[in-house]
């Protein structure tokens, strides 16, 4: 089994790249490396540098590679496609200058990928975790989503060799189980794979290891968060909870502490020949990035203790 560990920004309460309170990117290229990660994530758009001389001189100072860049937007928004497009040429531009992490033994697709998140709707937001409260797209919104999906994975492909990976999300339109074995069928292998995140996965009631195995075929990136059991009772039950309030509120924890086996995760990924990458991530409010390096530290030490070195 031939597996690394990186990690992304948003363990540093990054997500919301005009959020006041991020930390400076340096610091998490910094403990991204103290913790012993192998490579980094460029987080959202407009959070790091787009010109590879300053970033690429930056990672290299600290041994780290960019094993994916993320379009995390409105991909449903007929108003929204041009700047889709510009994200994925300028994040494809920037992954393509930039040294590719080391190629893996037995990987479906070479890194580094682009990962294609919906979000932006405040009703789906607010139906996070709840699939039966969740309004699902009408066929034609799905339809326009779907196409594009394709023309992201295609631009990315076709302009600048990269790889694009489809990522469920908790609070987007492309969530729950019915979403997520449409969007598979509908968004062929040759024009982009999965990244499943076990997090995502628990968080919107799903069994994290049956997943993995049920999308073994299209499984090109793997993404692990863990879940505190009592606190996504509490965001789930009463009043609805965006999702990002939930992880301000702590749902997400440090990779061994919480409701995932990670145990059970790592045997199903060694049963389906799974040879890749593996992203951590813990989402957090960024006024409480003081305690990430402890957090991600945590979380690595835990993989490294039950075999993922």
């Amino acid at each position: 089994m031939t597996m690394k560990i990186t990690g992304a920004p948003c363990s540093w309460g990054v997500d919301d790249p005009k959020n006041p309170n991020l930390p400076p990117w340096s610091r998490v290229l910094d403990e991204a490396r103290e913790a012993g990660y192998a490579g980094l994530e460029l987080g959202p758009y407009g959070y790091m540098p787009l010109d590879a001389g300053v970033l690429g001189a930056e990672l290299d100072r600290r041994g780290l590679s960019l094993v994916a860049g993320t379009i995390f937007d409105d991909l449903v928004s007929p108003a929204n496609l041009p700047a889709l497009l510009r994200q994925a040429d300028e994040i494809g531009a920037l992954l393509k200058a930039l040294p590719s992490p080391e190629p893996l033994p037995g990987q479906r697709q070479a890194t580094p990928y682009l990962v294609i998140i919906d979000w932006g709707h405040r009703e789906r937001d607010l139906a996070a975790g709840r699939s039966q409260a969740a309004p699902r797209l009408s066929d034609a919104d799905w339809a326009r989503m779907v196409d594009h999906i394709r023309q992201i994975a295609d631009l990315a492909r076709e302009r600048h060799g990269i790889r694009s990976v489809i990522h469920p999300h908790a609070g987007g339109h492309i969530e729950f189980a019915d979403e997520i074995r449409r969007i598979a069928a509908d968004i062929p292998d040759a024009t982009a794979g999965l990244c499943l995140d076990t997090g995502h996965l628990h968080y919107s009631g799903m069994d994290p290891a049956a997943w993995l195995r049920e999308f073994a075929h299209r499984l090109d990136y793997v993404h692990f968060k863990d879940v505190d059991a009592a606190r996504h009772r509490e965001v789930l039950s009463g009043v609805p909870v965006p999702f990002f309030e939930a992880c301000a509120r702590g749902v997400m924890c440090p990779i061994g502490q919480g409701a995932l086996d990670y145990g059970r995760i790592r045997a199903t990924l060694e049963d389906i020949g799974y040879q890749g990458y593996i992203t951590v991530e813990q989402e957090r409010d960024p006024r409480h990035a003081d305690t990430s390096l402890r957090d991600v530290r945590l979380s690595r030490e835990h993989l490294r203790s039950i075999g993922f070195q």
